[in-house]
């Protein structure tokens, strides 16, 4: 696929993390990991690399700015990292700043909640919504040999995609970890921003549905 813009070469960052989800448990000697680094690749081998090496609670380390105001490419990696973990039922401790509004939260609301929220009037009952809405699975993907298939159940009901278009499937794969809203044809990225798959974050996009790993219930109610 050509593209029109490119991405910057993602940098790495280093996260704090935990041997345990429990924030009380956390603080017994032994179990901080201490500072980890997510490389600079795809975002999925840095957060499969944490699990590896006994993470279950990993801390960002900076808020997630959701606005576009500050470093997009750095946020939308940012959010990535936070849905490969959320994938692998991993916490995560990440702080988030959204746009005003009162449903700015439900596009995110598949993610682990954050600690703190900020941007909309009611932050507090947008973060106590998105917390007591929660679960594995509210929006996540399956990738079949040729396809792939988003089940999202952000808005309430079950809605499904099933993506077969090799145009579509090039443009997730840019959008992973994040890309320039100009790395991808527009009329696609329109269908992608109409459902809610992908998100814009100022000038970037990053695909929203993440990818589970770790099932919390038997693969046949999934």
């Amino acid at each position: 696929m050509t593209t029109s813009a490119e991405a910057a070469p993602a940098t790495a960052f280093a996260v704090t993390a935990w041997r345990d989800h429990d924030r009380s448990v956390c603080r017994v000697a032994g179990m901080e990991l201490g500072p980890l680094e997510v490389p600079s690749g795809p975002v999925v081998d840095g957060a499969d690399a944490l699990f590896a090496a006994g993470a279950r609670r990993v801390a960002l380390p900076r808020p997630v700015d959701l606005t576009g105001a500050t470093d997009p490419a750095w946020d939308v990696r940012a959010l990535s990292l936070v849905g490969a973990l959320t994938g692998l039922a991993v916490a995560v401790d990440w702080q988030a700043r959204i746009a005003d509004g009162p449903e700015a939260w439900v596009p995110l609301g598949h993610l682990h909640p954050p600690r703190t929220l900020s941007g909309p009037p009611d932050a507090e009952g947008a973060l106590r919504n998105w917390r007591d809405s929660f679960y594995l699975c509210k929006c996540a993907y399956r990738q079949g040999p040729g396809f792939l298939q988003v089940r999202d159940r952000r808005r309430g009901q079950l809605r499904r995609f099933t993506i077969d278009d090799p145009g579509y499937r090039r443009a997730i794969a840019t959008l992973a970890d994040g890309a320039p809203a100009a790395s991808v044809p527009p009329a696609v990225l329109t269908d992608l921003l109409q459902e809610e798959l992908a998100i814009e974050v100022g000038d970037h996009v990053w695909w929203a549905p993440y990818q589970v790993r770790r099932w919390p219930m038997a693969a046949l109610v999934i």
